[in-house]
């Protein structure tokens, strides 16, 4: 059980409290305190991230929970994700005048009202029944940045008109290129500015949480899975396109990759999945535009190396000719900040995003990223920093 609901039920037990004018009244009147061992009622009762958790637990069938929750292997990557973390503290200054605080990123001549990006995540009705277009409302709401999957549940025209501004679009390979272009060039006519290449899945990935979770689902997954299996090519981006044979990824890709795919599309091209300073100086010789270090969320190769821990050597090797993002085991706002004091130009989340919108759709997704925004804020309060370019290496301790 978290520590905060131990203290706060403790309290809550406490003749003493209790007798303290107005502390009854409030659990009274509070239904979060009221349901202190339980999940919240409300999303607005949500103090962080977690709170939505299990709440989205509740509502995400099993098998679609058992996806979301699983790294691959023996999820060292996962755990790794978050220790990395662990590993550095926020440097605290004082006596700064702090009263002003621009938390505000341009990325490629747009500029956001936070550095905290909406990773691609796929087929997102899969877990609330609006999906990608809640999410996009929410960022529309608060000015953040949605990247969207290749696998999308809802086709990139849709998104961007909920959006109400371009998305970033994510793309699988595939193993044609063919087709591969055709989906750049969607991309490109929706209005997408970026296209993120992801490069860390080029022969499957081993999910066993996921393949256990399944197992107890005793739904019939017909309307999402094709009888065979996966159903990822009767996604509305692969509409009209004729998939026989396809591969969602290509294990032979080379950087020729790269400058075939800028012959294509006038988009900006980001390499997606890069974990080391060898790889970030080949994108960057190679016409990258931007680097993402990811590890897909623990999806990717099971490294056992989380995505923070990778962070530094390749913006030691890009020297800040292209942008770095991040993502990867992020919760919290000083999260976000130990990223960007780590060189990150921005930095994305994935899974405390789909918690909320499992749990009470746009509004959930919303309220992370109001909670998300706000805890990075007082971080930057904390260590002195008024806006992104404030946020340096000197901002945190550890690791040298």
């Amino acid at each position: 059980m978290d520590t905060r609901r131990v203290f706060i039920k403790y309290l809550a037990a406490s003749p003493l409290y209790a007798a303290l004018p107005g502390f009854a009244r409030s659990f009274a009147e509070n239904p979060s305190s009221q349901n202190i061992d339980g999940v919240i009622t409300r999303c607005g009762d949500a103090l962080d991230v977690f709170d939505f958790e299990p709440v989205a637990r509740k509502n995400i069938p099993p098998a679609h929970w058992g996806y979301l929750v699983s790294g691959v292997d023996g999820e060292d990557t996962l755990r790794a994700n978050r220790d990395a973390f662990a590993r550095y503290q926020l440097h605290a200054r004082r006596f700064v005048d702090v009263s002003k605080i621009d938390m505000s990123v341009e990325l490629f001549g747009t500029r956001f009202n936070s550095p905290i990006i909406l990773c691609p995540l796929g087929a997102q009705k899969a877990f609330h029944p609006e999906g990608e277009i809640a999410v996009a409302r929410a960022a529309k709401a608060r000015g953040h940045l949605q990247v969207l999957s290749t696998v999308t549940s809802t086709g990139v025209e849709e998104v961007a008109a909920a959006r109400g501004a371009p998305v970033w679009f994510q793309l699988y390979t595939t193993s044609n290129f063919e087709i591969t272009a055709k989906l750049v060039k969607r991309a490109e006519a929706a209005g997408c500015p970026a296209v993120a290449v992801a490069v860390d899945l080029p022969a499957g990935r081993n999910m066993e949480t996921a393949a256990r979770w399944a197992r107890t689902d005793t739904r019939t997954c017909t309307a999402c899975h094709a009888p065979g299996g996966s159903g990822v090519f009767t996604r509305p981006m692969f509409s009209q396109l004729d998939t026989a044979g396809l591969g969602i990824s290509s294990s032979s890709l080379t950087w020729d990759f790269i400058k075939r795919l800028k012959d294509v599309t006038r988009m900006k091209v980001l390499v997606k999945g890069l974990e080391s300073g060898a790889d970030a100086r080949l994108a960057v010789a190679n016409g990258a535009d931007g680097i993402i270090v990811s590890n897909h969320g623990g999806r990717a190769t099971d490294t056992g190396r989380g995505a923070l821990d990778c962070l530094p050597e390749v913006v030691a090797e890009v020297r800040g000719r292209v942008p770095v993002i991040v993502d990867g085991g992020v919760r919290r706002g000083t999260d976000v900040l130990k990223a960007l004091a780590l060189g990150a130009t921005a930095v994305g989340i994935g899974r405390p995003y789909i918690w909320g919108l499992g749990a009470y759709g746009q509004a959930g997704v919303d309220r992370v990223l109001e909670l998300l925004d706000n805890e990075l804020m007082l971080a930057m309060v904390g260590v002195g920093a008024r806006n992104l370019h404030e946020i340096t290496r000197a901002s945190i301790i550890g690791p040298a």
